[in-house]
């Protein structure tokens, strides 16, 4: 049986699912939109979670939007919430929403338990079967924003702070996220790659390798370890 605070969180879910899709709407369409769509995300606190402090995912991405709540919008920062809220919505609608309004099926054997309905089934199997893309795309993303606050840094465009803590963000999430590394590495080969073009001055690829070697310097730091049981599937 769902409590009252289940249903708080899913509430929330569902509001970010919404100010989200208005906020990229309004920014696909080339229109100005008020920053509360942006900002009416509020993050939902959970001492568990809180107990386990920065090993804990949802922490670090519970204290990463603090700091975007607090800064100047940046559209893309959205996406990543967007979709966690997205599958957590769908779970929500699949475990606990639609066994009130719809009739279970048959069961499997006669005396058997009732199977979920049929569009449940449907729902949860879209939800298994896209859900390691999705996160994919999130990595991905999650570097795309990398760069964006680090140009926008260096063009004025938002706060020098922004790239140090997406940074940091990054830092434990290669730590804490198969994605992550799988997306780091991706992009890192593709621009070693890219620097090697015979057609580019030998200086670029011997900064980019100086840049890989500070970077690995830096990313070899402490971290916090992941707790018992962290980076569990969202589903």
């Amino acid at each position: 049986m769902a409590t009252t605070q289940h249903y708080l969180w899913a509430g929330g879910h569902f509001l970010l699912l919404l100010s989200g899709f208005r906020y990229f709407l309004a920014w696909i369409m080339f229109k100005s939109v008020s920053s509360w769509w942006y900002k009416a995300n509020p993050p939902q606190p959970n001492m568990t979670y809180v107990r386990k402090a920065l090993a804990d995912e949802n922490v670090q991405y519970f204290l990463l939007a603090i700091f975007w709540w607090t800064s100047r919008p940046v559209t893309i920062a959205l996406f990543p919430y967007f979709v966690f809220s997205l599958f957590h919505a769908l779970t929500f609608t699949r475990t606990t929403l639609m066994p009130q309004f719809l009739p279970p099926g048959a069961p499997l054997a006669a005396g058997g338990p009732p199977q979920p309905h049929p569009l449940a089934k449907k729902l949860h199997g879209w939800v298994k079967a896209n859900y390691d893309s999705a996160m994919r795309v999130v990595a991905i993303t999650e570097l795309v924003i990398f760069a964006r606050v680090l140009f926008g840094a260096l063009l004025l465009r938002n706060s020098l702070m922004m790239p140090l803590v997406y940074a940091n963000f990054l830092h434990q999430r290669y730590f804490h996220s198969q994605f992550t590394r799988d997306a780091i590495t991706l992009a890192d080969k593709r621009i070693t790659d890219l620097s090697r073009n015979p057609s580019l001055p030998p200086v670029v690829g011997q900064a980019w390798m100086r840049v890989r070697e500070l970077v690995a310097r830096w990313g070899g730091s402490a971290v916090v370890e992941p707790a018992a049981g962290a980076g569990a599937r969202r589903d």
